[in-house]
């Protein structure tokens, strides 16, 4: 009898084991493409029902080096009473001046990020514009690593101010890339020659172009996690550390 009981014990403690792995397995996934880097960002359109900002734990592989992450993504354009991804943000953020999405942005990193943490930041369209802007606020570079910022269908904003590395991806029928004011020639010859495009095919529809190309792993499944074209860097997301954070007008 005594046997038949140690023998169960071991089976449930096996039985547990696994299934405890399979749980943590399930609470983290690995990206290697910029696309599903874009698809993590739209899970901030949610008609404010969670927020546009997520933040989550990871580690950054690239170069056979680990680096531990905190990856903020940033959904755009959204029209949601009290949410501040709406006409007035575009504006702000387009001509580079302040605006509550950047505020709300650099509030939740300091609240819910240790110092000194290295960031990864996204975005896609407003969002994106957004992530620039906080990969070049001091309060951010003075206290945090900003190792990597990737936009999806985002013009140039921040141009020389921004730490670390600032890839930006555009369908080549997306006009919105092109839309920023960046106030010098130098800067407006970059904010073309500093668009890696694509082209999906979308010819003058530029709204689809703008939406859905981003999702798409038969163009931008060549591009990494980081958004550097025939990249090899991975990132491995601890989703039970993800957060949405709100994005109010005030």
């Amino acid at each position: 009898m005594r046997k038949k009981i140690s023998l169960l014990l071991t089976v449930a403690t096996l039985f547990t084991m696994i299934l405890g792995t399979t749980v943590s397995a399930a609470d983290s996934v690995t990206y290697t493409q910029a696309n599903e880097i874009a698809e993590y960002c739209y899970q901030g359109y949610n008609s404010g029902a969670k927020g546009p900002i997520i933040i989550t734990k990871g580690t950054l592989t690239s170069s056979r080096q680990s680096k531990t992450v905190y990856l903020v993504t940033l959904s755009g354009t959204e029209f949601v009473d009290n949410q501040s991804t709406g006409v007035c943000t575009d504006l702000l953020a387009g001509f580079n001046q302040d605006n509550p999405y950047l505020r709300n942005t650099v509030n939740a990193i300091l609240n819910n990020i240790p110092k000194n943490s290295n960031l990864v930041l996204a975005g896609h369209s407003l969002g994106g514009m957004i992530a620039q802007q906080v990969a070049a606020d001091p309060t951010i570079k003075n206290n945090y690593n900003v190792l990597n910022t990737v936009t999806f269908g985002s013009p140039l904003l921040c141009a020389g101010s921004r730490e670390g590395t600032v890839k930006r991806l555009g369908d080549s029928s997306d006009v919105v890339p092109y839309l920023s004011a960046t106030g010098s020639l130098a800067k407006e010859v970059w904010k073309i020659a500093g668009l890696q495009r694509e082209d999906g095919g979308y010819g003058i529809d530029c709204y689809h172009a703008h939406i859905d190309s981003y999702l798409r792993s038969d163009k931008w499944g060549s591009y990494d996690v980081t958004g550097t074209k025939n990249g090899s860097a991975t990132l491995t997301l601890d989703l039970s550390t993800q957060q949405f954070i709100a994005s109010p007008t005030k």
